[in-house]
């Protein structure tokens, strides 16, 4: 269940409890908890629309324990393609499982057959090439993560093979890190999964793992309201006058430890004002649709002449893949600007229009300013200073974070960390860049603390 799926329905009932007595609400969904959402509604009927499905057949292949996913799923592919009739979908954890895979299927089949991606990140003309059926006389392969369970149809599969593995974003509220966790995929999902075999004709389900198992899968994937970054919704909650979210209906309660950490986030953000009011700033920010960090960076930058290159920045980050990974954001965004692609460009139009809900700023000095002074505005509590070893650093948060000693950036002898990843322990920098003090004295002097010690 998405945030603004949980955070829409409770929304709902409060207007219908208070204001809209006549109001009418319907939940649909594909993998429902059916008794929760019922008693959540005031013990509201439930209607069932089986629809037409064709036979499939379920079955468990456990030769190949032990081995990497994407070897299995590969050994399952070419076996179900030489067995079996139709195309295929195979649902792997992620975007570089999907890419080994593919590595290994290369070269194992005619050339009537096309082996194709599905994930989040690709242009909107790569995934049409995954969706559309398979071109006369042809096959495909299909290699997709989760996106492929309920909000895409791919037309022509006759064969899942399902490797029983979702990435999930874990978010940890005592670092304000969100990292991804590889989990077991819940039976509401296998059962998705399985379903996307029997659409047209009856088909063939491939579970990658031991009959027995299955009865010990979570029934439902877990909510994102349980495990997400809660600034957006605390935005949201104060927009709508909420002070406290008990007030409202939720199916699971948003845990307070994280709704704590983000409503502190916003006030340093200067969203919200002590009493945890919506202010002018955070009416601005939550008109920008962009997390409230990267809102609050395109708005002061925007006020210091560097808006178009903010906006930029912060479409960037949120769109996986733009300008490529590497983890110095200057050089990323050095491509991202370059990239003549179709969704790099619908990607920069995303950005004017963003410049457009901020108004008219000035426009001095615009598009050469660094990415790290602008990050600063965003991420004041990941200013990092690098202690002792090269890629080793400390952030002002008080955490750790490490970069690969090959890494260029290593040598820097501050940052600024946009992305990072791992456990509090040994937390990893995924995205970041340079800075110095100067960058901190012209636009964040208040961060800046002297203290006299005797020794």
């Amino acid at each position: 269940r998405s945030l603004d799926g949980d955070f829409g329905l409770a929304l709902a009932l409060d207007v219908q409890t208070g204001l809209r007595d006549d109001l009418r609400i319907l939940v649909m969904s594909a993998t429902l908890d059916v008794e929760r959402i019922s008693a959540l509604m005031g013990g509201a009927p439930v209607i069932q629309s089986l629809g037409r499905t064709f036979p499939i057949d379920i079955r468990y292949e456990e030769r190949w324990q032990g081995m990497p996913v994407d070897e299995k799923v590969a050994r399952a592919i070419r076996e179900a393609h030489a067995s079996e009739t139709g195309s295929i979908l195979a649902f792997l954890p992620g975007q570089s499982e999907i890419t080994r895979t593919a590595a290994r299927l290369e070269g194992h089949f005619p050339d009537d057959t096309d082996i194709i991606p599905l994930y989040g990140n690709l242009s909107q003309k790569e995934q049409d090439a995954a969706i559309k059926p398979a071109a006369s006389g042809r096959r495909k392969i299909v290699l997709a993560t989760s996106i492929a369970e309920t909000s895409i149809t791919i037309d022509g599969v006759r064969v899942v093979v399902d490797s029983g593995l979702q990435r999930l974003p874990v978010f940890e509220p005592a670092t304000g890190i969100t990292r991804l966790e590889t989990v077991r995929a819940s039976r509401a999902s296998a059962d998705q999964r399985a379903g996307r075999a029997g659409r047209t004709e009856p088909g063939v389900a491939i579970r990658l793992w031991h009959q027995g198992q299955t009865a010990a899968l979570s029934a439902f994937t877990p909510p994102q309201i349980l495990a997400s970054d809660l600034a957006g919704l605390a935005l949201d909650l104060a927009h709508w006058g909420v002070h406290d979210p008990s007030s409202l209906a939720f199916l699971d309660a948003p845990p307070e430890a994280a709704l704590k950490e983000s409503v502190a986030l916003l006030k340093n953000l200067g969203a919200l004002d002590e009493s945890g009011a919506l202010t002018s700033q955070g009416r601005l920010m939550r008109g920008l649709s962009l997390p409230p960090r990267l809102a609050a960076m395109v708005i002061a930058a925007a006020g210091e002449g560097s808006g178009k290159k903010a906006a930029m920045l912060a479409v960037m980050l949120t769109e996986q893949g733009l300008g490529g990974n590497d983890i110095d954001l200057d050089d990323r965004l050095r491509r991202f600007l370059a990239d003549r692609g179709e969704r790099a460009q619908a990607a920069r139009k995303l950005a004017f229009r963003l410049l457009d809900t901020v108004g008219d700023m000035p426009a001095a000095n615009d598009l050469p300013s660094e990415a790290g002074p602008l990050l600063l505005h965003a991420y004041p509590d990941r200013i990092a200073l690098q202690r002792g070893a090269r890629g080793r650093y400390v952030m002002a948060n008080g955490r750790g974070a490490e970069l690969a000693e090959t890494e260029r950036l290593a040598a820097s002898r501050m940052l600024v960390v946009a992305d990072i990843t791992g456990r509090a322990a040994q937390p990893r920098i995924l995205a970041a860049a340079g800075i110095d003090r100067a960058d901190i004295e012209e636009r964040m002097p208040h961060l800046i603390v002297q203290q006299d010690q005797l020794l």
